[in-house]
C-alpha cells in the first residue's frame, strides 16, 4: 500500500459500519488522538537528550492535542458525547509485541517505541483514507481526507528517528517484522465503529 509499505489493505465495507453509529467513531477517534499525544510526551521524557526529537515529538503532540479538539468539536456541533475512553485491542496488541522485542537496552527501546508509534500512524493513515474516499457524510470526507496527510507526516516522523537513532539496530529489518506482525493481527479488525476495530 505504497509508501505506508502495510501488507493488508482495511475492506472499504468497513465503512458501512462505522457509518450506523457515527457518535461511537468520533468518540474512539477523539480518544485515539488523545493517546497518540501522551504517547509522543513520553518518548519525549523517556529520551530528553535528544533535541531535535524532543522539539519534534513537541509540535506533533500539540498537533495531536489540536485534532482531539476538532474531533470534539465535531461531537458538540452534531449534538452527540464524548464517550468514556475506549479500550483500543489492535493498539494493545502492538504495545505487547513491541514490550516482547527490545532487547533491553536504551536503544533498542527507543527504535521498538517509535517503531510502535510509526505503525499506528501508518494504520490511521490508512484508514482515514477508507473513510475519506467511502463515508457518505461530506462533511466526515473532507475531515478524514485533511487528517490523512497528517498521520503521514507523523508516520514518517517516527520512522525518519527509528532510522537516526538506531546505532547498531538493523531498523529496516525490525521494520519489515513489524509489517509483518501487523499484517498477521490486523484481519481480526475491521469489524466495529472504531478507528482499529
Amino acid at each position: 500500500m505504497g509508501v505506508l509499505r502495510l501488507q493488508l489493505p482495511t475492506d472499504p465495507r468497513w465503512v458501512n459500519i462505522v457509518e450506523k453509529n457515527i457518535e461511537e467513531i468520533l468518540t474512539d477517534h477523539a480518544w485515539c488522538e488523545q493517546k497518540a499525544a501522551t504517547n509522543a510526551i513520553t518518548i519525549i521524557t523517556n529520551n530528553s537528550e535528544h533535541q531535535d526529537l524532543v522539539q519534534d515529538l513537541l509540535a506533533l503532540a500539540k498537533e495531536e492535542i489540536d485534532h482531539f479538539e476538532q474531533v470534539h468539536n465535531i461531537i458538540i456541533k452534531r449534538g452527540l458525547k464524548l464517550g468514556r475512553e475506549r479500550k483500543d485491542d489492535y493498539v494493545n496488541e502492538l504495545y505487547l509485541y513491541m514490550k516482547k522485542s527490545g532487547d533491553g537496552s536504551r536503544v533498542s527501546g527507543l527504535v521498538e517505541r517509535l517503531l510502535f508509534s510509526a505503525m499506528i500512524e501508518a494504520r490511521s493513515c490508512e484508514r482515514f483514507k477508507v473513510l475519506s474516499e467511502n463515508i457518505q457524510d461530506e462533511e466526515l470526507a473532507v475531515f478524514y481526507r485533511e487528517l490523512m496527510e497528517s498521520e503521514a507526516g507523523h508516520y514518517t516522523t517516527f520512522i525518519t528517528y527509528a532510522r537516526k537513532y538506531g546505532i547498531g539496530i538493523d531498523v529496516e529489518k525490525r521494520w519489515r517484522e513489524w509489517l509483518a506482525f501487523e499484517e498477521s493481527i490486523i484481519s481480526n479488525y475491521g469489524k466495529a465503529e472504531t478507528i482499529h476495530g
